[in-house]
């Protein structure tokens, strides 16, 4: 018997061994992502571009922080320059990296951002060619850019999730981000586009919408230029930036940036409510018929033509440091809506629970709820009309009429998923302005003076209509005028 035990214990103890060993080799191999230095490379040297002369250069930023998205692997993220700006220049700005102001959410998110120079001098502006009427995945631009991307993803020293890969891009930068969305979204999971024109659009054409063009139209040419990878685009998530002081490219485009990819998309699409970005944005979300978030269009109040960097970033030459910092924004919308990770984490919140009326006066009603997680504020609706916001989960409604009734319904919003369903309703009675006396008496008193009423020799008081005892000088009652012509049996309260 002790020989059977001891083996069973030896049993038990070396399955524990080897379960233990395997939960450690789990941890190390998710832990056991390669770190980079930290800093900018210098200038590489990539592919050769036939078709606009030269080779493809630029810098890229591996983070030694560990990744924090999905899967345990590293973001990649191609960020285009406009044109009259480079890489070196005004992407990355010196040694500090502030310029589009990458570094700091690459350091975040354990990202690595690709930062190329376009080739040639298209335009004769140092611009990207996102006018070519007929791109093609083996040249030009997006030729040498599909390839720089493939270089790193295929690399495994940089450990970069295929299902995780990015671009975003301002003016020209802008136009080619939604030219590579169209041409190969079974490569991009999610574009950002800043001030963008969108496909099919001239050179000539940047700073107005043609007549007759829409976005049907770019959304054929979108659809036309994927081909046999259209059916990625079914798990591809995309945005728009814009200024509403730019006058460089036509602020129109930026909606029709948006909607086209919806069309592509396909389905149908529910706008969500506006949503606020620091730094003067304004974000408006659309939800799929499955409730995923698949684009969002952001303007910012009195932002010129610029990359916005938002605070530490550049604040010259098309980069604005004054206002929404877009690095963040959309980093944060790309990983929590990817639809190719399987761990999407943002969808219309869930409505508040646990409303309730906290206090009332004449004029006020205070309100309290239940915190949302992930929530970055709440809208108030009373009588079904939105009437505040707060980042608390409390509020009081002013300016109200005395001893009237509302009801009031909470809603939580996401800086990205936009408005939770209203919670459920709770009504609330503001106080009256009536000044409340009372007065002790013979119930046969409060008859003769008006307080109170005789039905069949019991005095009643008047509104409430309380039973107070027998009507005559012997019965002593207190009563409490509560309002013109009502009286309750008691003090005032």
């Amino acid at each position: 018997m002790a020989y059977r035990n001891a083996r069973r214990l030896s049993r038990w103890i070396a399955g524990l061994i080897a379960a233990c060993t395997l939960a450690s080799l789990s941890f190390v191999t998710r832990a056991a992502v390669p770190a980079g230095p930290g800093a900018w490379s210098s200038q590489q040297t990539w592919a050769a571009d036939t078709v606009n002369g030269g080779n493809l250069t630029g810098y890229f930023y591996w983070p030694a922080t560990q990744p924090t998205t999905p899967n345990g692997k590293r973001a990649l993220v191609l960020v285009l320059h406009g044109c009259q700006q480079t890489a070196s220049g005004d992407v990355i700005d010196g040694a500090n990296g502030a310029g589009f102001n990458w570094k700091t959410i690459a350091d975040q998110y354990g990202a690595i951002i690709l930062a190329p120079n376009a080739t040639g001098n298209v335009y004769y502006n140092h611009c990207w060619d996102y006018a070519n009427t007929s791109p093609n995945r083996a040249s030009g631009h997006v030729g040498v850019l599909l390839d720089l991307v493939q270089r790193f993803v295929a690399n495994s020293q940089y450990a970069i999730d295929p299902n995780q890969v990015y671009v975003a891009g301002l003016s020209s930068g802008g136009g080619m981000t939604m030219v590579l969305g169209c041409i190969a979204p079974d490569i991009f999971a999610g574009i950002g586009i800043n001030a963008g024109p969108p496909p099919g659009t001239t050179t000539a054409q940047i700073s107005y919408v043609p007549p007759g063009y829409t976005a049907a139209t770019a959304a054929n040419n979108c659809k036309a230029w994927a081909g046999s990878n259209a059916g990625r685009f079914s798990t591809q998530i995309a945005g728009a930036v814009w200024g509403t002081s730019d006058y460089t490219v036509a602020q129109g485009y930026g909606p029709i940036d948006t909607a086209a990819l919806r069309l592509v998309y396909g389905g149908t699409f529910t706008q969500g409510a506006q949503v606020s970005v620091p730094g003067g944005g304004v974000n408006t979300p659309y939800t799929d018929s499955s409730g995923h978030v698949r684009t969002h269009e952001i303007t910012v109040s009195g932002m010129a033509h610029a990359w916005p960097a938002g605070a530490g970033g550049n604040n010259i030459n098309y980069v604005d440091a004054t206002h929404i910092n877009y690095p963040a924004f959309v980093m944060d919308y790309w990983v929590k809506n990817n639809l190719r990770t399987g761990s999407v984490t943002t969808q219309p919140g869930g409505a508040p629970t646990g409303l309730a009326v906290t206090g009332t006066t004449q004029t006020t009603v205070s309100l309290a709820w239940n915190a949302v997680a992930n929530a970055s504020g709440y809208n108030v609706y009373r009588n079904g009309v939105k009437v505040g916001s707060t980042a608390s989960t409390s509020y009081t409604d002013t300016g109200l009429n005395a001893a009237t009734t509302y009801s009031y319904t909470v809603t939580e919003i996401d800086p990205q998923a936009g408005e939770s369903a209203q919670s459920s309703a709770v009504s609330a009675t503001t106080q009256s302005s009536f000044a409340c006396t009372a007065t002790t008496g013979s119930n046969y008193a409060h008859v003769l003076a008006g307080r109170a009423h005789d039905s069949g020799g019991i005095a009643y008081a008047n509104g409430s209509n309380q039973s107070m005892g027998l009507d005559n000088v012997f019965y002593t009652t207190t009563l409490a005028q509560t309002a013109a012509g009502y009286y309750i049996v008691g003090n005032c309260p």
